[in-house]
């Protein structure tokens, strides 16, 4: 295990296209692209974007795409739901089953596979998320529940099982009895720095019990708050999971 307190610095300042292009797809435009997009080509380009993106707000307008006039679009839909990796988006797949295009059912069930297995796997640890606060004092309401929901997507990506809530101590050590992990409770800060950017810091604490086992620190400049949040609320989480060695 590295040491608490490791702190890794992404330069956007340095290389800001090369970090930010992987998680700018500008989500709701181009969900609004793949509703009222003009050629079905269009479409099919904005759905691939959104599969791409990283991004859980995609699910909703990639579902939406799964009842598209174009079978090409609905094939799309289908194809990117399957590489965004959001296990919610099974229940709106399943209801396409009765699909006609051949392609667009290809895709329907294949994507079904690759979601079915993601939520079947054996969970690494189990996390009780406590979301993010605000320590700038300047972040929008909506920018922090955009951080906390990118984490939460990222804690799942690596393995955590994520605890519900006010759970019971009793309750929470049956799930780590039951699949012999073990828990902890995450809590993320995201602090301004004085070179203008953004500083998230993620404190691991033992879960049930209240054990401080450290913290882990990223921050990033040279870029919008909600720009640098989207690369540094996953990266937070990768860092916890290496740090406490969340895969061993």
């Amino acid at each position: 295990m590295r040491s608490p307190s490791h702190l890794v610095t992404l330069l956007l300042l340095v290389c800001p296209v090369m970090v930010l292009a992987q998680t700018d797809p500008q989500t709701a435009s181009l969900g609004r692209r793949l509703k009222q997009g003009a050629e079905p080509q269009h479409r099919v380009q904005a759905a691939r974007v959104l599969g791409e993106s990283d991004d859980p707000e995609a699910l909703q307008p990639l579902c939406g795409g799964l009842q598209d006039s174009s079978e090409q679009v609905r094939a799309a839909a289908a194809q990117a739901l399957g590489k965004l990796k959001e296990v919610a988006g099974l229940e709106c797949l399943k209801a396409r089953k009765s699909e006609t295009d051949a392609a667009a059912q290809a895709a329907i069930k294949t994507s079904i596979q690759t979601l079915q297995e993601l939520k079947n796997r054996a969970p690494r640890v189990y996390v009780l998320f406590g979301g993010v606060k605000d320590k700038t004092g300047d972040l929008r309401p909506e920018v922090v529940k955009f951080a906390e929901a990118r984490m939460r997507r990222k804690l799942t990506q690596v393995g955590a099982l994520l605890a519900p809530a006010k759970e019971s101590k009793a309750a929470a050590q049956g799930v780590l009895r039951k699949h012999g992990i073990q828990g902890y409770r995450v809590l993320a800060e995201v602090h301004s720095t004085d070179a203008g950017g953004l500083k998230v810091r993620m404190v691991c604490i033992g879960y049930p019990d209240h054990a401080l086992l450290g913290d882990v620190e990223v921050q990033a400049s040279g870029a919008k708050p909600e720009e640098l949040l989207k690369v540094l609320a996953p990266r937070i989480v990768e860092e916890a999971a290496d740090t406490f060695e969340w895969d061993t």
